[in-house]
């Protein structure tokens, strides 16, 4: 379950999610690419859940009825059914499955905010960034409020290190109403702006992460090594040792980091308990070697 910088394996995407009640996890499958870290190939471990807006559709007018499946017309049925499918799919790992399911959707529905942007996780899981950015531009020309398309077409843009326009769509995600999947946009943020060299903006962002999410282990590595580069050890030291105190949420990479803080704050008893656990848990990991290398600075 690797952290990586916590950042690509553990923020993207929230995906289309909330829209139909579905969960999915990529997995790899014979004549497709899996995605890279960045795409659905996340550890499940701690994984930025794939939430979407998880609000009911409401009608505008007053004293109208919520929508329910008996208000669907027979194309809207049969392009909700393709676009479950299509999350199938994808979920599987199956991606050029997946994308000629969300064809069919959009062929009988073209006005589907999450098939646009199902669609653009798929092609950007399969290398088409500018076919995937059209896609979420799409998907947000029906909803411009839509949190689940800003949060992935802004971890998109981060990716690509275009860090301002991803922040402004990240800016509009967290503006949004309070739902479950509010922490995991600010932790996303947090990262893009660690990852942009904005250090106290990315610390503010994983504060509110944390504010709202405390058990998130991927949040508190993240706060933790951005008040590690900041200096700041003895509160990264408190930070981390809250994913370390637990040993199913310790990895190969939180605990390199416990040892590094360890290591500045001049701990030797607390360094060498972290070492031990890292020698004894993950021997064969490219920590390890650096903890050998003497290398606790790099």
């Amino acid at each position: 379950m690797p952290y990586t910088l916590w950042n690509e394996r553990a923020i993207a995407p929230w995906a289309v999610v909330g829209l139909l009640g579905m969960s999915v996890a990529m997995g790899g499958c014979a004549g497709t690419r899996k995605p890279a870290a960045g795409d659905a190939g996340l550890p499940p471990s701690y994984q930025v859940a794939q939430l979407g807006n998880n609000s009911p559709t409401v009608s505008s007018a007053a004293g109208r009825d919520l929508s329910t499946a008996s208000d669907e017309t027979e194309l809207q049925k049969r392009a909700r059914i393709r676009m479950e499918l299509a999350l199938g799919y994808y979920g599987r790992g199956q991606l050029t499955t997946a994308l000629d399911e969300v064809k069919q959707t959009i062929a009988l529905d073209d006005r589907m905010p999450d098939a646009f942007e199902l669609r653009g996780l798929i092609y950007d899981a399969l290398n088409e960034p500018r076919l995937a950015e059209e896609s979420f531009k799409r998907a947000l020309q029906f909803d411009e409020r839509n949190g689940s398309v800003l949060h992935n077409y802004a971890w998109f843009l981060c990716r690509r290190q275009q860090y301002a326009a991803a922040d402004a769509y990240f800016a509009r995600a967290t503006e949004l109403a309070i739902t479950a999947a509010t922490p995991k946009a600010f932790l996303a943020r947090g990262v893009c702006q660690m990852q942009a060299g904005l250090i106290p903006d990315a610390e503010k962002n994983l504060l509110r992460s944390y504010e709202l999410a405390p058990s998130n282990p991927a949040t508190a590595f993240n706060l933790a090594l951005v008040l590690y580069r900041k200096g700041d050890y003895d509160r990264a030291r408190f930070y981390i040792r809250r994913v370390n105190g637990m040993p199913e949420q310790a990895n190969p990479e939180s605990l390199w980091l416990g040892i590094r803080i360890e290591n500045k704050l001049g701990n030797m008893n607390e360094r060498t308990e972290l070492a031990t656990q890292l020698r004894s848990r993950f021997p064969n990991g490219r920590e390890v070697t650096a903890l050998e290398l003497g290398r606790f600075d790099e």
